[in-house]
């Protein structure tokens, strides 16, 4: 989509997006929206997440919504907020909707009056912890970050069921994450691991060999499945998706430590389709899991990226420790 000469766009096919998918709004009020954007005839997505993780909610949208299209623009969180930050600095905005982990960015753009206020249908029922107050950005998921290790190389008897069991010498050398220094989600991780257990688990951490990646958490749980690694205390929704083809990787659900999950924030869908926990509590979980509230979630996500300085002394400690590799 070329850039904007009317700035109505962005509600009539934002709300439509919003009320349309993801909830179960009022069929008039669902006609009203889907003729507002079907003079539009395009939605613009800036979506983060591994590959193919918005082809099933786009297909739905195209079949249940005929004669508007999605134009779909994928990648890493911090690679598609630059483009939108570029976008907005120079008045020429081609993005409709963007889902992003990195859900500090829509707080910073609340402040830049860069965001349309809306709140869909059923709004109620999200948690107060993973939506704007005023509306302008809410959870999709909730993506929780779980243990996960290769059914075929890790006997049932070494599954870890805490952090400490990481520091075993049978995972030395076969342990693999997401750099904390580059990625919020990871850095949520390793912060309520050094908060527990304190910063010498990372001297011995670190004496196991680790290896860190850049390319998203995906990278993580492909290389378990493949077998190239054997455990992993940084697994997220691709490792459900890899389980359900066949691939010898189970995730864990740690009871012995607080489950850290980062928030995919944008519009707001009626049910996840991913492996992720929707924000709403009167919906299901993924099939196979337990509600939310079953499992020692650690629910301090938001706090933690929207805070600059902790999180600038954090990525600065947690980076020494990696330069020592």
């Amino acid at each position: 989509m070329s850039a904007r000469s009317n700035f109505s766009r962005i509600p009539a096919l934002l709300a439509a997006s919003l009320a349309c998918c993801a909830l179960q709004a009022r069929a008039e009020s669902m006609d009203a929206l889907y003729a507002k954007a079907k003079l539009e005839k395009t939605v613009v997505l800036y979506g983060a997440g591994p590959t193919g993780s918005h082809d099933r909610w786009i297909k739905d949208f195209e079949q249940r919504f005929p004669g508007v299209t999605v134009t779909f623009t994928g990648g890493l969180s911090t690679d598609l907020n630059q483009r939108i930050e570029r976008q907005l600095a120079s008045a020429a905005m081609g993005t409709d909707l963007a889902i992003l982990q990195t859900i500090e960015d829509f707080g910073k753009w609340k402040k830049a009056g860069a965001l349309l206020a809306f709140k869909p249908e059923g709004s109620d029922a999200i948690d107060p912890a993973y939506k704007d107050e005023d509306g302008t950005f809410t959870a999709v998921s909730i993506n929780t970050i779980v243990y996960a290790y290769n059914t075929n190389l890790v006997p049932s008897a070494d599954v870890p069921t805490s952090a400490l069991d990481f520091l075993k010498s049978r995972f030395q050398g076969g342990l693999i994450t997401i750099d904390p220094t580059q990625d919020d989600a990871g850095l949520a991780v390793f912060t309520m691991i050094v908060g527990k257990y304190g910063w010498d688990y990372m001297d011995k951490y670190m004496a196991q060999k680790p290896v860190f990646v850049t390319s998203g958490h995906a990278a993580v749980s492909n290389a378990i499945a493949a077998g190239e690694k054997l455990a992993t205390f940084d697994s997220t929704s691709t490792t459900p998706r890899l389980k359900q083809a066949g691939k010898p990787i189970e995730p864990v659900f740690s009871r012995a430590d607080p489950t850290p999950v980062f928030l995919v924030g944008a519009a707001i869908f009626k049910q996840s389709r991913s492996g992720t926990f929707s924000p709403r509590s009167d919906v299901a979980p993924p099939p196979g899991l337990e509600p939310l509230s079953s499992y020692n979630i650690d629910r301090g996500y938001r706090a933690l990226v929207s805070d600059e300085a902790r999180l600038t002394q954090l990525r600065a400690r947690l980076r020494s420790y990696i330069a020592q590799r």
